[in-house]
């Protein structure tokens, strides 16, 4: 076992090391305000050398300028008087004349008796130090009070720290997100946000900012959520290489502008058709495959399957012409006698030639009517096929849209658009474009009536 004449010695190599390895410049004043210790970061900061340091009294005549040292010296060695560390900040000399202005902190040092034995000095560069508060700063506020959500993910793609805005676009709060997999707070879109993050990871270059579609777990409505995010590689500063700490994730709810814009973009191809359907009408030879041209360019994106009933002489309603069952073709009219489709009382073409309106309903909404009930629910396809065929409509419809035909004043017929399971409700917008496609259809049946084409 070493003896114990060697521990001394030992715990003062250990101190030096320890005061040569600080990040601070460090040094020490006795009673008298000799310096008795200087650090190899002082030297870095200033100049001097501790050789050229240590014994000196004060700062006055080398590392500060004569008007500035007596007041220097006065105001550290203060600290031995003073309760706790003292933050000051002072101009000094670099060994090339330069001026440098750091900021210190002083506090005492207790000698064995308990008394203030002289006082020690840390201090840093305050350029330096003002950098490194801007950057603490900008973290804090990022966290206290951004309009975008920040989320930090650690390496192993866990949330370690999240803001209160993150929180409450993930409908969770800021303890109960950390250290959770991010399958367990999202569901759609959870695999391309972890490929990102991965990328991150990996190649240490953050992506282009990306738009990502995301629903919530355990979230009732399912909805659809659409996040911009940015991702940045955290590194750490104080290691030779940097090391990756995890990733910042930055993002923003902007799902009401994609849903206007994506409004946007429906209604101009939509319309667009509506340009095209009546440019190709105008070379038809009937006015009758006029209206069911029409048609073809109305289905697009829009409906699965259309259906064209008129009022004959005795107020029934007849098929005169549907789309195609199966592979996509054109449209083409009804063939054969005239045979009144045999609607059920309440049915929604007879809502619609009643009302002189528009009708929307769905599989599962009550009553047949037009509603939310059946917008997200996955229908069983039996019972949606025995709610099609009560209505006399294809197999596998769940969403029904009809409107009036009116022409030169009076009702002739109606116009039902249906969309299959992997569609969405009609809405307002749909019922819109559905009664303009109503208003072209309904004048060409009429002028094929007086053509005598029908």
């Amino acid at each position: 076992m070493q003896p114990f004449e060697a521990q001394p010695k030992g715990d003062e190599q250990l101190l030096a090391a320890l005061l040569n390895g600080m990040e601070a410049g460090l040094c020490a004043f006795d009673r008298e305000g000799v310096i008795t210790h200087w650090n190899a970061e002082a030297t870095r900061i200033l100049g001097w050398t501790a050789e050229e340091a240590v014994g000196r009294r004060g700062f006055g005549g080398w590392a500060a300028r004569a008007a500035d040292a007596r007041a220097t010296q006065e105001r550290l060695l203060s600290a031995m008087d003073t309760p706790g560390r003292q933050v000051h900040e002072f101009a000094l000399l670099t060994k090339d004349g330069r001026r440098v202005l750091v900021r210190t902190q002083s506090a005492a040092v207790a000698g064995a008796d308990g008394r203030p034995a002289g006082v020690y000095c840390a201090f840093s560069d305050v350029h330096a130090q003002i950098d490194l508060e801007r950057s603490i700063a900008l973290s804090e506020s990022l966290f206290a009070g951004a309009s975008w959500g920040v989320v930090l993910i650690d390496a192993d793609l866990r949330p370690a720290l999240a803001n209160e805005q993150a929180a409450r676009l993930l409908h969770c709060g800021r303890q109960a997100l950390l250290g959770r997999p991010l399958g367990e707070l999202l569901d759609h879109g959870v695999e391309e946000l972890e490929n990102a993050l991965q990328h991150v990871l990996a190649e240490g270059v953050s992506p282009a900012g990306i738009e990502v579609w995301v629903s919530l777990r355990g979230d009732a409505t399912d909805a659809r959520y659409c996040w911009r995010s940015g991702f940045v590689l955290l590194g750490s500063p104080l290691g030779e290489e940097p090391v990756p700490l995890g990733v910042g994730w930055l993002f923003a709810d902007v799902t009401a502008q994609k849903k206007l814009e994506r409004q946007s973009t429906r209604i101009r191809f939509r319309y667009q058709q509506l340009h095209r359907a009546d440019r190709a009408a105008a070379e038809c030879e009937s006015a009758l495959e006029a209206a069911v041209l029409q048609l073809d360019f109305a289905l697009a994106g829009f409906a699965d399957h259309a259906l064209v009933d008129l009022l004959d002489g005795a107020g029934r309603l007849v098929r005169i012409a549907a789309s195609p069952e199966g592979e996509p073709r054109p449209g083409l009219p009804e063939v054969g006698p005239a045979i009144p489709v045999g609607y059920e009382p309440g049915h929604p073409v007879l809502q619609a030639v009643e009302r002189l309106g528009t009708v929307r309903t769905s599989c599962g909404a009550a009553g047949g009517a037009a509603g939310d009930a059946a917008g997200g629910l996955e229908i069983p396809r039996s019972r949606a096929d025995a709610w099609a065929a009560a209505r006399r409509w294809p197999p596998g419809t769940v969403h029904g849209l009809t409107t009036v035909l009116r022409s030169r004043g009076r009702t002739v017929g109606a116009l039902t658009f249906l969309r299959g399971s992997g569609r969405p409700l009609f809405d307002r917008a749909d019922a819109a474009y559905a009664e303009d496609v109503a208003a072209r259809v309904a004048m060409a049946v009429d002028l094929a009536g007086l053509a005598g084409d029908r």
